[in-house]
């Protein structure tokens, strides 16, 4: 009787911690979709509001960049805004910390909200496919973010698989360095630009470098395909 009791009781919270995922996920993007609130987050906004930060304004960049990620705002949106307040270099120091913070703290609220749920779903054929993912936590997570798959959407779904944290956490830190950088570089190096009125480094070579990045970039899923089928018919 006690074993029954229990079976319900964790049933029940199982189903209530979904709903609280579910309806932060209904409430966010209804916010940044259809409300004032992402008039908040455009580079004039949020540009004074770090300049009354003074020496606090990475930090506070840092904080309101992992908090949209965990929100569902699209991650692409600070990372530009990141490299054009604080140029190339801090911005994508800046922009890859909040990313981290933001995934980090996406993957634990979904593996605490929604991982009962989810394990509760699923049959054993696709069982198959999540244990298979535990395995191989790291390249997996890697590959998904070198292709470029919705950072945040990804930071939930990979949270309601059996990938472990650790896994997750460096497949994303280094997965997204190639990403992040190229959209910094390249968005620090208009803003220069921008801020200088010389539109003639339009054909310097630190420009046409930065297209070269954006154009590679497109190119790094076909070349890691390629890796993976090369290293198979090896080992055959």
């Amino acid at each position: 009787m006690e074993k029954i009791i229990e079976r319900k009781f964790l049933s029940k919270s199982v189903l209530v911690k979904a709903f609280i995922l579910i309806t932060l996920i209904i409430v966010s993007v209804y916010l940044f979709q259809f409300t004032s609130v992402k008039d908040f987050l455009t580079p004039d906004a949020l540009g004074r509001l770090l300049d009354a930060s003074g020496f606090w304004a990475p930090l506070v960049f840092i904080l309101l960049h992992a908090l949209s990620i965990c929100l569902f705002l699209p991650a692409s949106i600070l990372t530009v805004i990141g490299a054009a307040i604080f140029g190339t270099y801090w911005g994508f120091l800046y922009v890859w910390i909040g990313a981290m913070m933001g995934a980090s703290s996406a993957f634990f609220i979904g593996r605490t909200l929604g991982r009962d749920f989810t394990a509760s779903l699923i049959g054993e054929r696709i069982k198959k496919y999540d244990d298979a993912i535990e395995r191989n936590g790291f390249s997996t997570v890697f590959y998904l973010r070198v292709i470029n798959l919705p950072f945040t959407p990804l930071n939930y779904g990979m949270s309601l698989t059996k990938v472990h944290f650790w896994d997750y956490f460096f497949g994303t830190g280094i997965g997204v360095i190639i990403g992040l950088f190229i959209i910094t570089f390249l968005g620090g190096t208009l803003k220069q630009m921008w801020v200088s009125g010389n539109w003639g480094g339009l054909i310097s070579i630190k420009f046409f470098f930065s297209i070269a990045l954006l154009i590679f970039s497109f190119f790094i899923p076909m070349i890691i395909k390629k890796l993976k089928i090369d290293k198979l018919v090896k080992s055959d």
